[in-house]
């Protein structure tokens, strides 16, 4: 390795736009980091802000490439950082034609076995966590309005598990946030690291300037309140049920119109991600998930934006998160909101601007600490160095 590098960690696969975000700013710390975009489902695309490198599966001619990249890549770097369920694996479009020749996952155990660093991000309620035990989380079942709860190919005991076993077996380190530490998830190989899970301050800046083109058509003094959903007809049943919550919201803005607040409800989804924050940053109020226990992308970016956010945080997760980042768990702005009294903590929030105006400049301020690509590189190149030294 040079001398003025201090370490080489390739990401393999995207997590949303983290990693990119994550791999410019380790860049200014001194590292050689690159993106490796190897999905091959177009319509993920939207999701993504940037790459390095991106595979094209377009016959033999391809499998070469990638086989060839993944040997130069074995020379390249020395972690290797992969993310979401199902995905720690590098070379997917050889399996048919070697898996009665090689071992499962027999790309990943090479690099182990080469001596190299296997890091894992996770991602979300089926990630090493039975549908049996996720469910288990009170107040309510999260699952119960989950469109995947009766799709195997999706979430299933058997499936999450097998993946999680899997996962563990050969994950140096993994990454967490959220604090769901049940089945393969309470491991002493998983951390909380909120500050993986990050975005760029700039690009989601509270003045950011909107192109007119985006512009909402409502007046300043309507409250404007947005909700978003990714994937929408995937995970949204035949009633518009969904675990975002879109079936609790639609009809509460109605009824807070009908009783005479001037609001509306600003619905988007499949939104192309670097456009979806003009919307976002015109909003009074972002809401989220009522019942699933924590918050996600699009919280951050909202937080990000100075606004101030509705979503339920689950009490037993916090207190799990504290035992490893208690400061993060203390300084959390959102308002933890359940279907039972989420009524009465918007209705508050459209009443009392100014209570608007603090909890947006405190939100802004926790995501820039904890959530900014600048504090991700820190706390990420601690974790790959520890690694290194063994």
């Amino acid at each position: 390795m040079p001398d003025n590098i201090k370490g080489r960690v390739l990401f393999v696969g995207q997590c949303y736009y983290n990693t990119w975000y994550l791999s410019r700013a380790l860049r200014k710390l001194g590292w050689k980091a690159d993106v490796l975009n190897y999905d091959p489902n177009e319509d993920s695309q939207i999701y993504y802000h940037g790459e390095d490198f991106k595979f094209s599966y377009n016959g033999w001619k391809d499998k070469f490439k990638h086989l060839k990249f993944f040997i130069n890549s074995i020379k390249q770097y020395d972690i290797f950082h992969f993310s979401n369920a199902h995905s720690l694996k590098f070379l997917y479009d050889f399996d048919d034609y070697i898996k009665d020749i090689l071992p499962e996952r027999w790309d990943i155990k090479l690099l182990k076995k080469l001596g190299k660093k296997i890091v894992y991000s996770n991602n979300s309620c089926l990630d090493g966590v039975s549908q049996s035990s996720f469910r288990s989380w009170a107040p309510e079942p999260v699952c119960d309005i989950c469109q995947w709860r009766n799709n195997p190919d999706v979430c299933s005991d058997e499936r999450n598990l097998s993946w999680g076993k899997l996962r563990n077996s050969l994950a140096d380190y993994q990454i967490t946030i959220g604090g769901n530490r049940k089945d393969y998830n309470d491991d002493p190989r998983v951390h909380e690291v909120p500050q993986f899970y990050c975005l760029d301050p700039a690009f989601w800046h509270p003045n950011l300037l909107v192109p007119t083109n985006y512009k909402l058509p409502f007046s300043n003094d309507t409250i404007k309140i947005f909700h978003c959903v990714g994937n929408y007809e995937m995970r949204t049943d035949k009633n518009q049920i969904n675990i975002k919550c879109t079936h609790i919201y639609v009809p509460l803005i109605e009824r807070l119109k009908k009783e005479g607040y001037n609001v509306e409800l600003i619905f988007f989804h499949d939104v192309p991600n670097p456009k979806l924050r003009y919307y976002q940053v015109q909003a009074d109020i972002v809401v989220d998930m009522l019942t699933f226990g924590f918050f996600g992308a699009n919280a951050r970016e909202a937080m990000m934006l100075g606004k101030p956010v509705i979503c339920y945080l689950r009490p037993e997760w916090l207190r799990s998160m504290r035992k490893e980042v208690p400061e993060y768990v203390d300084e959390i702005p959102i308002i933890s909101a359940t279907p039972d009294n989420v009524y009465y903590l918007l209705k508050e929030l459209i009443i009392n601007p100014k209570k608007r105006r603090e909890i947006g400049e405190r939100s802004r301020a926790f995501a820039v600490k904890w959530h900014s690509a600048d504090a991700a590189a820190i706390r990420c190149e601690q974790i790959y160095l520890s690694l290194l030294k063994g």
